[in-house]
């Protein structure tokens, strides 16, 4: 009976040990999972909302501390993307490119920090290796940018029409295509494509401005109608007067001048300085 009662108490410390290690492993798991969740969100955080510089620190010690993990490496490219660092982003998305569990999106990354880095050949054969399957609006909008480089008007502009369909915010991709016609002397192409622009973002002051030289070299000296600030209109005024000292439309250039200087809220010294520069020309 003795040997009975002893069995039966050993058996009882026994579970109750292996019960307590049981209820410690699920908790060490849940805490695991915990963390990966508070990761996400963090990493998350530094993608977005988070300040780039302070996003490369992070992601850097991240990678530091879990060297293999994808996911913290292009965390790390796109916040050198972010922190305006294309030569460093350049590396950092050749690294994701090398690991095994990359895709095409990651290639179209790449490319895009070759463009902001003027690698423009490394940005082609970068896409060339893109299958013609994979189909997105980054990919097309990165592919019209290297014609354009190349001078290959007609691909840049399948390409630029090809990126407009795939997105619901195409104002940047009519203000780069209409660009891309300006820089050709298609004027009048351009200021319809930089209007484009202007109607799915109407607050682009990049897309007003090329709008304003488009004009201009097509001798249209008058203001196109879209909202603008006192501060903007200024601005457009002194971009117009340029474009007509630049056609030796003087006369105008300086009319021009005096009216951005009068609407500019505050003292507008870049206007000041080009009017009594023009006038000190004619005095000579």
């Amino acid at each position: 009976m003795r040997h009975s009662i002893f069995f039966t108490l050993c058996a009882a410390t026994v579970s109750l040990s292996a019960c307590e290690k049981n209820g410690e492993a699920e908790v060490e798991r849940a805490l695991q999972d915990l963390n990966v969740v508070d990761e996400t969100n963090l990493n998350d955080v530094m993608l977005t909302v988070g300040d780039p510089d302070q996003a490369v620190e992070y992601f850097m010690a991240a990678n530091a501390n879990d060297p293999g993990r994808i996911d913290l490496q292009r965390g790390l490219a796109t916040s050198l993307v972010r922190a305006k660092r294309p030569n460093d982003a350049v590396n950092a998305w050749e690294a994701v490119i090398e690991h095994p569990e990359s895709n095409n999106s990651d290639k179209v990354e790449l490319a895009g920090s070759q463009i902001r880095s003027n690698l423009w050949d490394e940005a082609a054969a970068t896409l060339n290796t893109i299958p013609p399957t994979y189909e997105t609006f980054e990919r097309y909008r990165f592919e019209a940018m290297v014609a354009d480089s190349k001078q290959q008007w007609g691909k840049a502009d399948t390409f630029y029409e090809t990126a407009v369909g795939l997105t619901t915010r195409p104002g940047s991709v009519y203000n780069n295509w209409g660009y891309s016609k300006l820089t050709r002397g298609e004027y009048a192409g351009a200021e319809r494509l930089f209007s484009d622009a202007l109607r799915h973002d109407s607050g682009m002051f990049t897309a007003k401005n090329n709008l304003v030289l488009a004009r201009g070299a097509q001798r249209n000296y008058t203001l196109p109608v879209v909202n603008m600030t006192q501060v903007e209109r200024a601005q457009l005024l002194h971009t117009m007067a340029l474009t007509a000292v630049k056609q030796n439309d003087i006369t105008i250039g300086k009319t021009l001048l005096s009216e951005a200087i009068n609407t500019h809220p505050r003292h507008f010294e870049e206007a000041t300085r080009a009017l009594r520069a023009l006038e000190a020309n004619v005095t000579n």
